[in-house]
């Protein structure tokens, strides 16, 4: 993977949930283009051992900062600690999340909901709430809020996490067009299945880093084959795209959902498909994410 070490030399960025899965990827490769980047997350250990390795590369520097992105306040105190430390702030990636509550809507608790909405929705709305003003003094700026493919086709994944996905995308279009007077360009990028422990089943807090590759080794194993691209996503393809819209190189886009799924969306694999019309066998039509 080539990259750009002075692509975002003297941006100063913002990751939320950055100790693990795609927010470490990206904030890793945001400061490895040259990036000033402020890693939040509720994961203080990991957290601030991933900014003292970015902390040290040449260009761009790091450091961390305890948040909750459910509580407004703190997202609030990570904007500012952002531009107080270094000026301004340019980019500001929404990427905290987890996989909340899941089950049949009827046993779906209200408490359940509005946790599982503080976090993967209402943190997008706090995030650019707080980086709209910052963005707009400093003469602009690139929101990029992690969505999902989940976020434009239901059927793959929980039902709460399905409509905060879906609000994730509506809150980037809507916000897009009120922010691009102010050269604040808001997009959204849709992961499909990734190797990070939302796939594990298990958080970074539950296991150990053997088990937990154990088990995403597992995944990339199952999942493979159900995939177009015939492997799993990993973070460090979102990351790439992340960097890109954290660019110069993405100046006229803004209110778009950038799909990275390796084809998931598109539907059934070819060769499975392939396969099932040579062996003159009845072609079941399946929901992404739900093959055989």
């Amino acid at each position: 993977m080539n990259i750009d070490k002075t692509r975002l030399a003297g941006k100063v960025a913002i990751v939320t949930g950055a100790a693990s899965g795609i927010g470490a990827a990206s904030a890793r490769r945001l400061a490895a283009e040259g990036a000033h980047v402020l890693l939040t997350d509720i994961q203080d250990e990991v957290g601030f051992d991933l900014a003292a390795e970015l902390d040290s590369l040449d260009g761009g520097q790091a450091s961390f900062l305890h948040c909750n992105v459910a509580d407004e306040a703190h997202v609030a105190d990570a904007v500012r600690t952002a531009v107080e430390r270094w000026g301004r702030l340019d980019i500001m990636h929404n990427n905290a999340g987890f996989g909340g509550v899941s089950g049949p809507i009827e046993s779906t608790t209200a408490d359940g909901w509005a946790s599982t909405m503080d976090v993967l929705l209402t943190s997008v709305f706090y995030g650019t709430k707080y980086a709209t003003p910052a963005m707009r003094d400093g003469g602009g700026g690139s929101i990029i809020n992690t969505a999902s493919v989940c976020g434009l086709q239901a059927g793959i994944g929980s039902h709460v996490y399905t409509v905060a996905k879906h609000g994730v995308v509506g809150l980037t279009r809507s916000t897009a067009l009120e922010l691009a007077e102010y050269n604040i360009r808001v997009n959204a990028v849709c992961p499909g299945y990734i190797a990070t422990s939302l796939n594990a089943n298990r958080s970074r807090s539950e296991i150990d880093d053997a088990e937990m590759t154990e088990r995403l080794d597992k995944a990339r194993g199952r999942l493979a084959n159900s995939q177009p691209m015939n492997r799993m996503g990993e973070p460090d393809d979102i990351a790439a795209a992340v960097a890109w819209l954290a660019s110069d190189d993405s100046e006229w886009v803004t209110g778009t959902e950038q799909v990275v799924d390796g084809g998931l969306l598109n539907g059934r694999p070819w060769r499975k498909l392939h396969k099932a019309i040579t062996e003159d066998r009845p072609v079941r039509l399946y929901a992404p994410g739900s093959y055989d």
